[in-house]
């Protein structure tokens, strides 16, 4: 089991906990300060799933992509975007957006990010691929095909 103490600036700690029993109350407010939160879990990897554009959204000119995370822990995974053109050889830019973690009734977190590209770079797209990091664990990605999306 690791403690992982993430403060404000997300520099996350992590070592072995030791558990004693206290004769006393003692308050973990004075302990880790204000805008402190403290996470105790094993490391889970996060599920990923990338959705594609709606027709009528492309309809409008825009295409936005999503990818939900669900179920990983400690709170601080991070999403990426890659793009590649249908030839794989050139990266397609596009805007991305992130929500920070959410905490389930489980204990473990879900985010999610999107990426938005016009229709016209939507079109020209071969595939994009979510990637999930966090610290020294094994990265996480998903890839959509944009030939997987009825709206193509």
């Amino acid at each position: 089991m690791f403690l992982v103490a993430e403060s404000e600036s997300h520099v996350s700690l992590q070592s072995e906990v030791f558990v004693r029993r206290l004769n006393e109350f003692v308050s973990l407010w004075y302990t880790f300060g204000g805008g402190t939160r403290l996470d105790i879990g094993s490391d889970t990897r996060p599920a990923l799933k990338v959705l594609g554009p709606s027709s009528a959204e492309l309809e409008n000119g825009k295409a936005t992509l999503m990818c939900v995370a669900n179920k990983g822990f400690p709170s601080d995974w991070s999403l990426s975007w890659k793009t590649s053109d249908s030839s794989g050889s050139s990266s397609i830019r596009g805007e991305e957006s992130r929500t920070p973690g959410v905490l389930q009734n489980d204990g473990l977190y879900s985010w999610s990010s999107t990426l938005t590209l016009t229709a016209d770079q939507w079109g020209k797209v071969g595939s994009v691929t979510c990637e999930a990091t966090q610290g020294s664990q094994t990265l996480v990605s998903e890839i959509l095909r944009r030939d997987q999306c009825s709206q193509s």
